[in-house]
């Protein structure tokens, strides 16, 4: 299965078939499940932009970065990017102070594209990070990872949702050909 993957051969596969994701997958050279979860939730015009620059660092042709070492907790699985609604989250606790129920407000922000309610987000963010004796050049730059996240993108749940499927319908394909293609055809 994960050769097939590998050579993105995933026409008929579910998640993973566009031209733009085989060739992510081919360079990527996913090798266990959590690649997967990844790519289906990196290839959303929110988190799009980091692709290129994930792949690298998972394939060790690039040097994981921090922009503050609060952020190695939360994007060490990551390879140092925000793909997740959840990390999202999480960095806004650690980095600019918000409680949970401020943070779930920017997870709607985000979630539910609410361009207003995310740019009110915004001040509080960077008040809470300087709050936080983080740096404002810094903040700002972590902002600037966030906002493109209102344009699309997915929790970590639903991007596991979407890998296991694409994980099954690869196996069937990987596995059973024929079948698979009989299938996909009618």
């Amino acid at each position: 299965t994960f050769r097939l993957l590998k050579g993105g051969e995933t026409v008929g596969v579910f998640q993973l078939e566009s031209s733009g994701m085989q060739r992510y997958l081919k360079q990527l050279k996913p090798t266990e499940f959590e690649d997967i979860i990844a790519m289906v939730a990196l290839y959303r015009p929110g988190p799009m932009q980091l692709i290129p620059d994930y792949i690298a660092r998972k394939n060790k042709k690039q040097k994981v970065d921090y922009l503050h070492p609060k952020l190695e907790q939360v994007l060490t699985n990551t390879y140092g990017f925000p793909i997740y609604q959840e990390q999202v989250m999480k960095i806004a606790q650690e980095i600019a102070g918000f409680t949970l129920a401020e943070a779930d407000v920017l997870r709607k922000a985000i979630g539910k594209k609410i361009r207003k309610l995310l740019m009110a987000q915004k001040e509080k963010f960077i008040e809470g990070a300087r709050k936080n004796n983080v740096r404002e050049d810094i903040a700002l730059q972590i902002w600037h990872w966030i906002e493109p996240f209102a344009s699309y993108s997915f929790n970590r749940s639903h991007a596991a949702a979407y890998a296991t499927i694409a994980y099954q319908t690869a196996y069937l394909k990987a596995h059973y050909p024929t079948e698979f293609m009989s299938a996909l055809l009618t």
